[in-house]
């Protein structure tokens, strides 16, 4: 079940990944490889994190009546299996860490017949005053969302895939 923006900081959250978003591969998002382009899985997280941020009361809506919005600082995707079009994307999130200025999450997109992990993106960013284009400290009563969900999310497992490195791995000579 996904939740209803905003999140209620006094109301008991789940303690699991939030079910944040659901969409569908579109024809556009093909490429000539017969499945989803990279830059659209990008696209999809974007939109799975928009609805993120709706959640904790930092989203659209916010931006437009606070002069204040957030950045991506970091992101990393990571690809386990294709997805193809018309497939059906379900996307989970958790918060892994948060400061007075920053935020660091993990998406999962899973495709929704078969349910396989599909992506991940893992993700740092910063709450900005769009007129200084600086950082600033997230208000109050999102920070209230955010820390009563880091509560919850501190005691899941951390994914697998967060904080990876990238790089090819050599194996070393004997």
């Amino acid at each position: 079940m996904m939740l209803s923006a905003p999140l209620d900081p006094d109301q008991e959250l789940p303690a699991r990944p939030l079910a944040l978003h659901e969409e569908v591969v579109r024809p556009e998002w093909i490429d000539y490889n017969g499945h989803m382009n990279v830059a659209y899985y990008v696209l999809a997280f974007d939109h799975a994190t928009d609805r993120l941020l709706d959640l904790i009361g930092l989203g659209m809506d916010y931006a437009r009546s606070s002069g204040h919005s957030t950045f991506v600082l970091e992101t990393h995707v990571t690809y386990a299996q294709e997805v193809k079009l018309r497939d059906r994307l379900r996307f989970r999130a958790q918060l892994l860490d948060a400061d007075a200025k920053r935020l660091h999450y993990f998406i999962e997109m899973h495709q929704g017949k078969d349910g396989y992990l599909a992506a991940t993106s893992e993700q740092i960013a910063l709450h900005v005053d769009l007129a200084a284009r600086r950082g600033a400290p997230i208000p109050d009563a999102a920070m209230r969302r955010v820390q009563a969900l880091l509560a919850v999310h501190r005691d899941l497992p951390r994914p697998e895939a967060a904080g990876r490195v990238i790089g090819i791995r050599r194996e070393r000579a004997a």
